[in-house]
């Protein structure tokens, strides 16, 4: 092993260890899954933490994405979450790489997706990402709670679809509306789910830096990027 893969080896234990504590401190024994954001880091980064034990990794683009798990053929086990924002022309292709799309926020990508599923021969767990900003701020994307009839009448129509639950993006500090107020608005509307949906139990909230507000509001999932690989360099 050269120095420099050595170096980053042990940068990545050191700072799987610490988000590992920080998800233990935060949740009061009650188990928390981890997402690695893996996006724009290479797949050098995903096959040592998957030798320290991390298995789910995101992803937010397509190409990229399909790249990577070709690069990683050599650890079946891997799970892949397709985190970003959905395009119907590239559904097929996610389909055959992604384990779980986390992102679907529109009533008409359900038939969608459940086409590119079943074309793939595969079944997909999926998440329906909700609208978590307040009304008055630009939107990052998101359905709408008074959406959830449609969304379930159209999953209870694919088969090749499995809804296991809520994803949430907290709201840019510039607006002012505390993220945990914003989790537990996620942790009410994944309740409704599952009063005729149990098996949607999954909620996808917090990252690196407001962890434990979505912990403490009931999320099982958290998503951690520049905590565990580090402050990403984006190309403009």
């Amino acid at each position: 092993m050269s120095d420099q893969l050595h170096d980053r080896s042990k940068q990545l234990r050191n700072n799987l260890e610490a988000a590992h504590e920080r998800i233990r401190n935060a949740s009061d024994g009650r188990v928390v899954e981890l997402l690695v954001v893996s996006k724009t880091y290479p797949a050098t980064d995903v096959k040592i933490l998957s030798q320290l034990g991390q298995v789910r990794f995101g992803e937010n683009r397509d190409q990229e994405a399909r790249e990577k798990v070709l690069e990683c053929t050599d650890f079946p086990l891997l799970k892949w979450h397709m985190i970003g924002q959905l395009q119907s022309n590239k559904f097929k292709s996610i389909a055959r790489w992604a384990d779980m799309v986390e992102t679907l926020d529109r009533v008409d990508h359900v038939q969608a997706l459940e086409k590119a599923a079943s074309m793939a021969n595969r079944t997909l767990r999926v998440l329906i990402q909700f609208n978590l900003d307040p009304a008055d701020s630009p939107s990052r994307g998101g359905a709408h709670v008074s959406q959830i009839p449609e969304f379930l009448q159209e999953f209870d129509q694919a088969p090749h679809l499995l809804l296991r639950g809520v994803m949430g993006i907290a709201p840019h500090p510039s607006t002012g509306m505390p993220a945990g107020g914003a989790f537990e608005k996620l942790a009410s509307t994944s309740q409704m789910i599952r009063e005729t949906h149990p098996d949607a139990e999954m909620i996808s909230a917090g990252m690196s830096e407001d962890l434990e507000s979505a912990i403490s509001a009931g999320a099982t999932q958290v998503r951690l990027g520049s905590a565990i690989l580090g402050q990403r360099q984006y190309v403009q």
